[in-house]
């Protein structure tokens, strides 16, 4: 493709471009709709706060061996506490404040799950380095059944 062709192709873009603006133009408040529409399907699925609770940033991606962290929605809280162990693997610690009724850590393609535990208690022992998201089907007060899900932690 030469400059001319390019020069033809843009210049016929431009003008159906036009003549759709006239015949279906898009609506004033469509760019608002979309964004409001996006922001209040099921925040709860893709949005948690993240905390790192005791240590610093460098515990998450350093050298430490243990890292605490908090996830919350406003409804639910999740507390991680992240270790090392003897074989190079990953012991996570977790708590919950809500009836949990399953739990499932997730690493790509594999899945683990946990056994809500008294007191909102969970274990995942020997977990494998790398990228996890941990989510957990939850009865809220009202008796709702709803699944949280962090945002992608490193293990």
């Amino acid at each position: 493709m030469d400059a001319e062709d390019f020069t033809a192709d843009a210049a016929l873009f431009a003008r159906m471009r036009r003549m759709w603006e006239e015949v279906d133009p898009v609506p004033a408040d469509l760019v608002d709709r979309m964004v409001a529409a996006v922001a209040v399907e099921d925040l709860s699925r893709e949005y948690a706060l993240l905390t790192l609770v005791e240590g610093s940033l460098a515990a998450v991606r350093g050298e430490s061996d243990t890292a605490t962290l908090q996830f919350s929605d406003g409804t639910t809280s999740v507390l991680l506490h992240v270790s090392a162990t003897e074989s190079g693997a990953r012991r996570i610690d977790g708590w919950v404040d809500a009836a949990a009724l399953a739990i499932r850590l997730v690493q790509g393609d594999q899945e683990s799950a946990a056994e809500p535990g008294e007191h909102g208690r969970f274990a995942f022992d020997e977990v494998g380095a790398g990228v996890a998201r941990l989510r957990v089907v939850v009865k809220d007060a009202s008796g709702e059944i709803r699944e949280f899900q962090t945002p992608q932690f490193e293990v």
